[in-house]
């Protein structure tokens, strides 16, 4: 265990299945189902599925036409962003109640640090568990929780013991429960990086610890130092209640492939609208417009210009899009277009914390 971890107490809580399971909730005739929330049609992608149709091998960004091969009794239903937000509000004052330290991640998942809670509660184990008990009690749906020293073994451990279970790495344990993590378990680590350390003879933590800074920085990048520090617990960033937006964007997939630009300038006057509403709900203004192109072949392209102020104007937007879109010949037709905003005016310059030193954690700080 090193001793310069700062000593906090973090829980990560993730909602089990979250869409499916509100769609489950307020659908009785569903429970016990193999459902899927959208993906409805031979094109649409599929945002969340139950743990019954996961058995099948149905899950998130799946095409429906996929997911109804491997479960022909799959039960498609559409999504309800207004139902999940007004769940989502009522599990986020549940956490509140025990501390005002709440980091959310999307609308079913959260890191809490409750070193200094409201009620005094020693252990984040303890507290975890009234936490996800009021959840189920007071909102009908199942939570599991990961609780450690800092939010990226919390956001680890809470996989576990899906679903409605939660699992406490103890300060001691920390290194030992690092080294036997199967490198697909880190977070952060999508399926291409996994492949990759794979060739290089990395398969769990223990391994990557055997690596040195410079040679994960080599063959990773940036993130080799990020995985240099992680697999010795080393993890410094803060639960920070306000998280600041660095983009904003919309998006729409087409029931028919788009070969010609007169329609795609349709289509773009349709999104940047959405994208001016979010922009003026959200009260933020961005310099750089990114357009966003999938082809029929499912290649994907971005195309992007940075302007020398900020807007938030449905016509700049637009034609900014426009030109990002004749910039250059499109590959194929077309199934989806977006538009996105970023170098927002929120933004605020981060101070990097070279000095990782801190007090040293000592093992028999309860958890």
């Amino acid at each position: 265990m090193p001793n310069d971890l700062p000593i906090r107490k973090i829980i990560h809580v993730d909602m089990d299945a979250f869409y499916a399971s509100v769609a489950q909730m307020d659908n009785p005739e569903l429970q016990g189902k193999p459902i899927a929330v959208g993906g409805g049609g031979t094109r649409g992608v599929i945002s969340a599925a139950s743990y019954e149709a996961r058995k099948f091998g149905v899950k998130s960004a799946m095409s429906g036409r996929l997911a109804i091969k491997l479960c022909p009794d799959l039960i498609f239903v559409k999504t309800d962003f207004a139902r999940y937000t007004e769940i989502s509000k009522q599990i986020r004052k549940i956490f509140l109640d025990y501390t005002d330290l709440v980091e959310p991640l999307s609308l079913d998942e959260a890191y809490l640090d409750v070193t200094e809670n409201k009620i005094g509660l020693p252990s984040a184990t303890l507290l975890a568990q009234k936490i996800r008990t009021r959840i189920y009690a007071e909102v009908g749906l199942t939570a599991s929780a990961g609780i450690s020293i800092n939010k990226f073994i919390a956001k680890v451990a809470s996989d576990y013991n899906k679903p409605n279970g939660q699992k406490t790495v103890n300060p001691e344990n920390v290194l030992h429960f690092l080294e036997e993590l199967d490198i697909r378990k880190f977070y952060g680590v999508g399926k291409v990086t996994a492949e990759k350390m794979y060739q290089k003879g990395i398969f769990t933590g223990k391994d990557l610890k055997l690596k040195s800074a410079e040679y994960l920085e080599e063959h990773f990048g940036k993130s080799g130092r990020h995985y240099y520090q992680v697999v010795r617990g080393i993890h410094n960033s803060e639960v920070k209640p306000n998280r600041i937006r660095k983009s904003l964007a919309a998006e729409r997939t087409f029931s028919k492939n788009l070969s010609s630009e007169i329609f795609m300038l349709e289509k773009l006057d349709h999104i940047a609208e959405e994208v001016t509403k979010r922009l003026h709900k959200s009260k933020v203004a961005g310099k750089t417009i990114t357009l966003k192109i999938k082809y029929s072949d499912f290649t994907l392209q971005t195309r992007s210009k940075t302007l020398p102020y900020y807007v938030s104007e449905k016509a700049i937007i637009l034609e900014a899009a426009k030109d990002l879109l004749y910039q250059d010949s499109l590959n194929n037709s077309v199934r989806l277009l977006g538009i996105s905003l970023s170098n927002l005016n929120t933004e605020i310059k981060k101070v990097k914390k070279e000095d990782t030193s801190a007090v040293s954690v000592q093992l028999k700080f309860e958890f």
